[in-house]
């Protein structure tokens, strides 16, 4: 298995999507992530019966919206799942953003990066030792978790520099999300190494989410892509970390420039090139997104075909 490498697999249905999952172990690849909206179908969930299916490919939620549960009840889904995959499960969590959890379920999301803080303060200790004790401003927990702790690693999405400390600080890891190549090596790696040295320990990967069409013609590169993603640039944590990277948005649309900094495409040959030379770069690991066209699923099956070569 290629552990430097993920796959993100994208299915409208549970069903389909273990098996895309199963596809990705079959392609011998790391980990196979999965989105989870804030409004949509539980990856814990998904992952139990994905566990049941596979043998080796570990499973990743990139990410579980964190204020849509209790620390400790995902904690709990995490021992769950440790007994059915063990040492399987990577758990990607964030914030996610104000348009859902504020204004769509109503939920606090004043100061998020402080919320998470907390969040980790308490998921961290309850999957590492089984025990926390913890009083802070939004949470409040006294508890021993029935059962031997799963040491699930933790990760966090992060876009801008300070989310990156936080993940040098205090997880076990920094998930990125449609940032440009040189802002991950000049301004996101440098944070997360800047938060792990506050907290005296070795800084821990960073999970630099790449979006690839196997596709040779730009424009359609970036007219599919501006489809699949141009609502991102709509939100303020994204337009805020694109300006940082000299991407700016002001209009909301994803400028071709930008996209030409997001995306890599190509033929066969020509992807797999440009993806060892992320990871001779200083990318710790890749999670891999298709950036669908007319064939999904026969795009997603060539993309992992030229990733099983990498």
């Amino acid at each position: 298995m290629n552990e430097r490498l993920g796959f993100v697999v994208r299915r409208d249905r549970a069903d389909q999507t273990i098996e895309g999952i199963r596809a990705v172990e079959e392609a011998g690849i790391g980990t196979a992530w999965t989105i989870m909206a804030g409004a949509g179908r539980d990856t814990p969930t998904l992952f139990a019966a994905a566990a049941m299916r596979t043998e080796r490919v570990k499973l990743g939620t990139g990410i579980v919206p964190a204020f849509t549960r209790h620390p400790i009840g995902l904690a709990g889904q995490a021992l769950t799942l440790h007994d059915l995959a063990p040492g399987r499960l990577r758990l990607g969590i964030g914030t996610s953003h104000a348009p859902v959890m504020r204004d769509a379920l109503h939920l606090p999301f004043d100061r998020p990066l402080e919320r998470l803080s907390e969040y980790l303060r308490v998921l961290r200790p309850a999957l590492q030792t089984g025990k926390v004790e913890f009083a802070g401003e939004f949470y409040r927990v006294n508890v021993t978790l029935v059962g031997s702790a799963p040491e699930t690693p933790v990760l966090i999405a992060a876009l801008r520099p300070n989310a990156f400390e936080l993940a040098g600080r205090l997880s076990d890891g920094a998930i990125s999300w449609l940032c440009p190549v040189p802002y991950l090596l000049d301004v996101a790696r440098p944070a997360l190494e800047r938060g792990a040295a506050a907290a005296g320990r070795p800084a821990p990967p960073l999970v630099a989410a790449i979006q690839v069409m196997p596709e040779p013609n730009r424009e359609t590169v970036r007219e599919s892509t501006r489809r699949s993603y141009g609502r991102y640039a709509q939100l303020p944590f994204y337009a805020a970390m694109f300006a940082a990277a000299g991407y700016p948005v002001p209009d909301g649309r994803l400028s071709d420039d930008l996209i030409d900094a997001i995306v890599v495409s190509g033929d066969d040959d020509a992807i797999g090139e440009q993806l060892q030379r992320l990871l001779v770069q200083g990318l710790d690991e890749l999670m891999i997104g298709l950036v669908p066209g007319p064939d999904p699923l026969a795009e997603e099956a060539r993309l992992l075909g030229i990733l099983g070569r990498v």
